[in-house]
């Protein structure tokens, strides 16, 4: 339980959450490009890429895109583990602090959802 009944600290740990929520895309971005970038290799080529080539790009993106959604849900966990702590004073009245966290569930999923599509494709 926090005793500084102060708004700004709702707000810290807002920004905390948005922080780690950038680093979450980041990596999903990361590994969206990596396991894309086997494909990319088959093009310029112009000839078919063994399973050994194909394999690691497509691994390597699958497990960012996984890292990505892992600290997506931790960060959001968190987060709500945060507010429950802060006082009446602390939260603004109608404020939503709860969007945020339901941003990072829907980036997790839409990440695992890539991961799954791109084993399954493959």
């Amino acid at each position: 339980m926090s005793y500084l009944d102060d708004p700004r600290v709702l707000f810290a740990a807002e920004r905390t959450l948005l922080a780690w929520q950038r680093t979450a895309i980041a990596l999903m971005g990361f590994g969206f490009v990596v396991e894309r970038f086997g494909l990319f290799l088959r093009m310029v080529s112009q000839q078919p890429l063994n399973a050994s080539q194909r394999g690691f790009s497509l691994w390597l993106g699958v497990a960012l895109l996984v890292l990505g959604a892992a600290v997506a849900v931790l960060s959001a966990l968190q987060f709500r583990s945060v507010i429950r702590g802060l006082g009446e004073k602390e939260i603004p009245r109608g404020y939503w602090t709860q969007i945020g966290v339901w941003l990072n569930f829907i980036l997790a999923a839409v990440a695992l959802a890539l991961a799954v599509h791109f084993v399954l494709s493959e």
